[in-house]
């Protein structure tokens, strides 16, 4: 009975972690040169540190069949584009000012955030 509730506490540690706790790794984007996958439930990477005041383009490559990763929605910036399955699909962004801009699919299961600064 021991094991089992040290098994069940150690579950419900590990779901914290992952939803509330766990920030994937930030990548700076220095040039305009950076590949974002969409596969298995997750942006790769989810986490873009960008220039403030540089327009740059972010390029996709959607290779989850999932209809919820057909859409891609910057709400902060007002951009909704269609990512097309196993084609690269570059999306242009303005000039941003500092700060956080999350970018996720329509059903916010899949989630990124750029950060300005």
């Amino acid at each position: 009975m021991m094991i089992i509730n040290l098994l069940g506490l150690g579950l419900i540690a590990l779901i914290i972690w992952w939803f509330w706790l766990y920030k994937a790794q930030e990548i700076k984007m220095e040039d305009n040169e950076l590949l974002i996958t969409v596969e298995n439930g997750v942006y790769s990477p989810s986490r873009i540190k960008l220039p403030v005041g540089t327009s740059i383009e972010l390029t996709f490559l959607r290779k989850d069949p999932s209809p919820c990763a057909e859409m891609l929605l910057i709400p902060e910036l007002q951009i909704s584009e269609s990512l097309p399955l196993n084609k690269v699909k570059r999306i242009p962004l303005p000039a941003l000012k500092p700060g956080d801009y999350a970018f996720h699919c329509q059903m916010q299961m899949y989630k990124g955030q750029i950060s300005a600064a």
